[in-house]
């Protein structure tokens, strides 16, 4: 792995490494309130928007950012 590149030079904006954490957290989430939805109320599935449960500005990255000139010092992984 000592020679492994990017291949696009796009990274997060914060120093966290991945959202993997905030992500299971938010489908947990939206999987429990639609459990709950359809026992409560007991009526046919309508599917609702998955972004009642989540906000990506409370998450660990604040999104991506393209670099116009790769560096090579930064391409590495």
């Amino acid at each position: 792995m000592s020679r492994s590149k990017r291949k696009t030079p796009i990274t997060g904006i914060t120093t966290a490494e991945t959202e993997k954490a905030d992500k299971a957290a938010w489908h947990r989430r939206h999987r429990h309130a639609e459990k709950v939805r359809l026992n409560v109320a007991g009526m046919e599935y309508i599917d609702r928007s998955h972004k009642e449960h989540s906000d990506p500005w409370s998450m660990s990255k604040d999104g991506k950012k393209y670099w116009a000139k790769a560096q090579p010092s930064l391409m590495r992984k």
